[in-house]
């Protein structure tokens, strides 16, 4: 199957082209080429060590690339092109160029990553006022309105210490959701989750794609990525091995690797 199927008519929100990351003498990703529409929900699924949370941490720059390019919304992540007499040239940008750059990339990892001295509120607002120059009134009236949002409305004055798993998994994204990204990464986020609390982190990233956030989901969730995803992709050794709508990929997949790996998981 074709690495890229992506309606070509339409304006892809993300379009990465020959991405090739590798680690020492180990590659790890493989020349891939992914669109994402814009509102479209990929779920990337695959065993462990296939390369699916190197190529989020791309995406967000993360993680240097040797070669390819990615852009969000038209643009270039991590470089700009210069003229030079050499001809079209990449140059790496700054640090603090690519810190702007992520601000339009929410990304949600395995462990919550909050900041345990400060409060649920200020863990929300403290990239809102110093990243994207909010007002505190501003970015704290947000802060309510996404605690609202993902369930934890009474929940703003808490330390992290005092959250359950998916209580803080919920402020991760509503930290995220607050610099209003135009694009969501989550890099298995509920697997650092007792059972019992995986379904409230799930319900929240479903209402996120009913209401048209572009997400890329790193997942072993097959009932969240057969009914919420719009496109399955399945990735082993750094390559794109099938990809296509769930249903389609868990009833009908197309290659013998993508079969047995649904026999062992499903």
């Amino acid at each position: 199957m074709a690495n890229d199927i992506a309606d070509p008519a339409a304006s892809p929100l993300v379009r990465i082209r020959k991405l090739t990351k590798r680690f020492d003498t180990l590659s790890v990703l493989n020349g891939l080429d992914l669109n994402v529409l814009r509102g479209e929900v990929v779920a990337l699924i695959g065993p462990s060590g296939s390369g699916k949370s190197t190529f989020l941490r791309c995406i967000n720059r993360l993680e240097i690339y040797q070669r390819g390019r990615i852009e969000v919304d038209g643009v270039l992540i991590g470089y700009r092109e210069c003229e030079t007499s050499r001809g079209l040239e990449l140059r790496e940008l700054s640090e603090a160029e690519i810190n702007r750059q992520r601000a339009d990339i929410g990304m949600v990892f395995q462990n919550f990553n909050l900041f345990p001295h400060l409060t649920v509120m200020e863990n929300i607002v403290e990239a809102p006022i110093h990243v994207r120059r909010r007002s505190r009134a501003e970015a704290e009236e947000t802060a309510r309105s996404l605690l609202a949002r993902v369930g934890l409305a009474g929940r703003a004055s808490a330390y992290p210490r005092e959250l359950s798993g998916g209580q803080q998994q919920r402020v991760a994204i509503a930290r995220a959701l607050a610099m209003q990204p135009k694009l969501m990464l989550f890099d298995e986020p509920t697997s650092a989750l007792d059972p019992e609390l995986v379904g409230e982190v799930l319900s929240v990233m479903t209402d996120l794609a009913a209401g048209g956030m572009t997400m890329i989901v790193v997942t072993h969730e097959w009932g969240f990525a057969r009914e919420v995803a719009d496109r399955v992709v399945f990735l082993e050794g750094g390559n794109i091995i099938e990809q296509g709508p769930p249903e389609q990929l868990f009833t009908q997949p197309e290659t013998a690797r993508m079969r047995a790996f649904l026999d062992k998981v499903l």
